[in-house]
């Protein structure tokens, strides 16, 4: 395959008959526009990917070869100008940054190696990626801090810890920068330095981050307007150019983490969920009889089947338009993203708000994806800190739940579903107008979510139901697995689209049927007539024919 590269592409599919769904024979082909030498450049057999471009068309881009992406692979979304973890400490983090009881104590062996590892990339004496970042001595410094001041003694830190501890703090202290001291021993109290109880920061932002940091680091939680005035403070965050890290990479990284770490409460996840709602000014209002937002995990999916971007083009057919939010690559998983799918078929991925409300007002179209890049950019310039910090910080929870664009006249109803597929789903209603599902992999999540969506104004009827597919007649088969190739999604996604009968067919179709009924959708009363509905959106053709002139229509947004 020749690499899919152009800033304006237009796109055609071939799906030959008959075909099996494991070995489906798609044949698609993009054309450069004309001031790109108008050649078309075509590709075989989706999963058989090869990136290959040559030099001409390299230049003309105005790209290098290390940011040409194998679309193939999701972990090659990740760009090439992020400076990647020190791999040592990274594991340690994995280990010590989570929460009381998850929280797994280093051994001696581990933690001798850790602490060599830190002591020698303050002295200069580690390169490139084997370098610890600034960012990942915040959230490693922070973990271990909560855990000598709040954690239960099984979670505290082991004898081993406190060996390696003793041994290397006496190099450490005069080798780590103030505010990294300062993160490892605030107050004085554990290790015995003067420089954390003196540490203001470097600026009016740093200070009041610095005092906030004191309550997390001691265990404890902050209010509201805290919360908020420290994000609104301290984002975007720019990383130097030169690729020197600022005190404030540490700071916002202890930060971050020291929250998870010490449980969220619903005062401060309320705070991450909205501290941004105005970054761009007020949302667009559609025209749209209803509206879902789709909240998927935004750092993809390494295994299954990712669905819900083909399941908006069968929804909007019956006039249920979605709007879908994400990134392009996002860690800790680093897997399939709605905005790589996109991006592979070359749709325009760098919408506006404003632009996303248009193609939701569309007849022939009424779903949009919006990238987090365009929509909340402060939060967007946090990718390369979350890669830095491991864990998931507060926002992985809170970024699902959001309204970039909106409509008028709301009042909510609130579901929770579950449902057979990768993930279970969270969903607010707003009677025949508004509606937020919210994806999460683990159970624990259903209580945090609710919690944000009531806040942004809800009032609460709940509900909660297990759904079993051979219910309603599905036979029982393996969850398709993708394992991280973007193509091989969006060869299963086609396939069911084009009424290739199998798992993932099924799966677009209950999980579009069954949101319709819960969400009590006009003409989804029944549960049968839901999933007949979204069957005959896809056996039609109609279905297909959406999601094609979307990559059409986004392209054509200026």
């Amino acid at each position: 395959m020749e690499v899919l590269l152009c800033p304006e592409p237009s796109l055609s599919i071939r799906i030959a008959e008959p075909c099996r769904l494991n070995r489906l024979n798609i044949r698609s082909s993009l054309r450069f526009p004309a001031e790109i030498g108008g050649r078309w450049i075509a590709r075989a057999r989706l999963p058989a990917v090869k990136a290959v471009i040559d030099s001409a068309t390299l230049d003309q881009l105005g790209m290098t070869e290390s940011e040409i992406r194998n679309p193939a692979v999701s972990s090659t979304y990740r760009s090439s100008k992020l400076p990647k973890p020190n791999q040592t400490v990274l594991e340690a983090q994995a280990r010590v940054c989570t929460g009381p009881e998850m929280t797994k104590p280093l051994s001696e062996e581990q933690a001798f190696k850790v602490f060599d590892t830190i002591l020698r990339s303050v002295r200069g004496e580690l390169k490139d990626e084997d370098r610890v970042s600034r960012a990942q001595l915040g959230a490693f410094f922070a973990g271990m801090t909560i855990r000598a001041n709040a954690f239960p003694e099984a979670t505290q830190w082991s004898e081993g810890e406190k060996r390696a501890i003793g041994t290397f703090w006496p190099q450490l202290v005069r080798a780590l920068p103030p505010d990294v001291v300062f993160i490892a021993d605030p107050e004085g109290s554990i290790m015995g330095s003067s420089i954390g109880p003196q540490f203001v920061g470097n600026d009016t932002t740093e200070m009041r981050l610095v005092g906030a940091l004191r309550e997390v680091l001691a265990g404890g939680h902050l209010g509201y307007e805290e919360v908020q005035g420290v994000l609104r403070d301290v984002l975007p965050l720019n990383v130097e150019e030169d690729g020197k890290d600022s005190s404030k990479e540490s700071l916002v990284s202890a930060f971050l983490i020291g929250q998870r770490v010490n449980r969220e409460t619903d005062r401060e996840l309320k705070a991450y969920c909205l501290a941004f709602d105005d970054e761009l000014g007020p949302p667009p209002v559609a025209d749209v009889r209803s509206l879902t937002h789709y909240g998927e995990p935004y750092d993809g999916n390494t295994r299954f089947f990712r669905s819900t971007l083909f399941v908006a083009a069968v929804r909007s057919c019956y006039g249920e338009s979605s709007l879908l939010h994400g990134v392009d690559w996002m860690p800790p998983k680093g897997g399939i993203t709605e905005e790589q799918m996109l991006k592979f078929m070359g749709a325009n991925t760098h919408l506006t708000p404003l632009q996303a409300k248009d193609l939701l007002e569309d007849k022939d179209l009424g779903f949009a994806y919006l990238s987090q890049r365009e929509a909340r950019p402060s939060l967007y310039s946090l990718i390369q800190l979350r890669e830095h910090i491991k864990k998931r910080p507060p926002l992985a929870t809170t970024e699902k739940v959001q309204q970039l664009v909106r409509v008028s006249h709301i009042i909510f109803t609130v579901f929770v579903v579950l449902t057979y597929s990768y993930s279970l789903f969270l969903a607010i209603y707003a009677s025949g107008r508004e509606a937020v599902v919210a994806g999460f992999y683990h159970e624990g999540y259903e209580e945090p979510l609710l919690m944000l969506m009531r806040r942004r104004g809800v009032s609460r009827q709940s509900f909660s139901i297990v759904v079993d597919a051979k219910d309603y007649g599905f036979q029982s088969t393996d969850t398709p697995r993708t394992d991280r190739s973007v193509s091989k999604n969006i060869e299963l996604g086609l396939a069911a689209l084009h009424g290739q009968k199998g798992p993932a067919y099924d799966r677009i179709v209950l999980n579009a049927g069954m949101i319709d009924h819960l969400l009590g959708c006009d003409g989804a009363e029944d549960v049968h007539s839901a999933l007949d509905r979204a069957r005959e959106a896809i056996d039609s053709g109609r279905a297909l024919k959406r999601f094609l002139n979307y990559i059409k229509a986004s392209n054509k947004m200026k």
